[in-house]
């Protein structure tokens, strides 16, 4: 769910080239695997090898790459003045392949870390495609590698930004509650409702549009349930899907060159679904290629969405779009899987600080209502912080503030005192001075419930979605999850 900031090109060519980075990272990689949970496999021995470090690290860190037991690579950096602390980084998406350059251009993107003295490791993942606990255990794993080259840190932080915010949080409720594994825990536009409730949006937007569209599929083509996705068999490349919702909307178009049924289908679709504009085109290929990801390639072709009870509003007529949109109901296997898989419990033993921009167009800020009220159902509400941005981007946020939440995560580690968002405002100035971005903190800011923003399921405004007891109890269950 992560797409990399770009250079920004005249209009026209601007939506086009804005989604050629999130139409590279969703090209599908054939990958088959059988049910299954991802326990931490024992750390790969072989030492990491010295590697050039991204351009502004060349002077001030050591960098190292390898690839573990599992074949996932990983990047390393260790500071010429290292503080003796380590961030473990958790990248987002899910994209649906990955190779050695993945995890050094996450180092490059997160180099502030680094330029404040922590040494920082992260992992690509063993495979592309979906699968929480399997990409936890590979974080884990990966902190493991680094601990067996250079020995134990004086403290230990996890990061997990947009997708890798679920990954993270994941990853500090199964490994946390080991003695000396993690002090703390900071997650960045982390996706936090989970799978089996955050890609609700992207279930309401691959029906609603065809509602609209009725262009994928058209009905000279063969039909399938819209909750796969795409089919199996699906031919269509992300320019294929893309060149579909243009054709139904007008999306890359100006307004003025729109035709009237075009602007028609867009605002219905944007109204109904609360998805901003700039943001549909990204969010539809999430809707057609990881729900074909997670149905077909990792839940065996089951089910596990449902919009049954979901009354869709906003349109210009929505008598007649709920009456025509296609419903369906989750098969309870898969969705106990894909919840087994990525919900959370909300039972976290350590310190955790969010950080979210209030206007992310992609995991949108009602995330963190549903994580703060799953780990205040959990009692564990002593253990969280959260802080918001006046902010408008998902991938990147403010260096300044990178710098400022780990200082503040790890006074809270260290001292056991717990901030508030307005003492970590307060402190952010210094960091901008040293490493710029600004400063855009609103600490009085609260997000609205998450049914506000995605339409809930019957049963679904209770939090957390998986209860401790239930992961104990579906944890018992033979192939519970998804396939590492």
């Amino acid at each position: 769910m992560d797409t990399p900031a770009a250079p920004e090109p005249a209009p026209r060519a601007r939506a086009r080239r804005g989604r050629s980075a999130t139409l590279t990272a969703l090209l599908a990689a054939a990958v088959v695997g059988t049910l299954g949970t991802a326990p931490a496999a024992p750390a790969d021995t072989t030492r990491p090898t010295v590697a050039t470090c991204p351009a502004d690290l060349a002077a001030k860190a050591n960098c190292y790459t390898g690839r573990d037991a599992n074949g996932a690579y990983y990047t390393m950096a260790v500071p010429k003045r290292w503080s003796g602390s380590l961030v473990v980084h958790a990248h987002g998406g899910p994209d649906f392949s990955y190779d050695e350059s993945t995890t050094t251009e996450d180092l490059e993107r997160w180099a502030v870390m680094v330029d404040e003295g922590y040494a920082w490791v992260g992992s690509s993942y063993r495979r592309g495609g979906y699968g929480v606990r399997m990409a936890a255990a590979d974080t884990e794993n990966v902190r493991r590698l680094f601990v067996d080259r250079f020995g134990r840190p004086d403290r230990t932080y996890l990061h997990g930004q947009s997708w890798g915010g679920n990954v993270a949080a994941k990853v500090a409720e199964t490994h946390g509650t080991k003695p000396g594994a993690y002090d703390g825990v900071l997650l960045t536009n982390g996706f936090l409702a989970g799978g089996s409730r955050g890609y609700d949006t992207r279930v309401d937007l691959r029906t609603v549009y065809q509602y609209y569209c009725r262009n994928l599929p058209r009905p000279t083509e063969p039909q399938y349930p819209l909750w796969q996705g795409l089919p199996a068999n699906s031919t269509l490349t992300p320019d294929d899907v893309h060149d579909r919702l243009q054709e139904c909307t007008g999306i890359d178009s100006e307004r003025a060159d729109r035709t009237a049924r075009q602007q028609r289908n867009l605002d219905d679709i944007l109204a109904v679904t609360r998805i901003p504009e700039h943001s549909l085109a990204t969010n539809m290929q999430y809707a057609a290629f990881l729900l074909q990801d997670i149905v077909r390639k990792r839940l065996d072709g089951r089910n596990p969405f449902s919009n049954r009870g979901v009354r869709y509003e906003g349109s210009r007529d929505d008598r007649a779009l709920n009456a025509g949109v296609a419903r369906f109901t989750a098969d309870p296997t898969a969705r106990r899987d894909l919840s087994y898989d990525s919900d959370l419990t909300g039972r976290i033993a350590l310190p955790v600080l969010t950080l979210h921009a209030i206007d992310d167009p992609q995991v949108f800020v009602e995330h963190q209502a549903a994580y703060g009220a799953a780990v205040q159902a959990a009692d564990r509400g002593e253990h969280l912080v959260q802080t918001y941005t006046r902010e408008s981007d998902h991938s990147t946020l403010s260096k300044a503030e990178y710098a400022n939440s780990l200082a503040a995560l790890d006074t809270w580690a260290r001292t056991g005192r717990k901030p508030t968002p307005a003492s970590i405002a307060r402190t952010c100035g210094a960091f901008d001075t040293a490493h710029g971005g600004g400063c855009f903190y609103d600490p009085r800011f609260r997000p609205a419930p998450f049914a506000t923003k995605v339409r809930p399921r019957p049963g679904g405004l209770h939090w957390p979605a998986m209860t401790a007891a239930q992961e104990r109890a579906w944890s018992r269950i033979d192939g519970v999850g998804i396939a590492p």
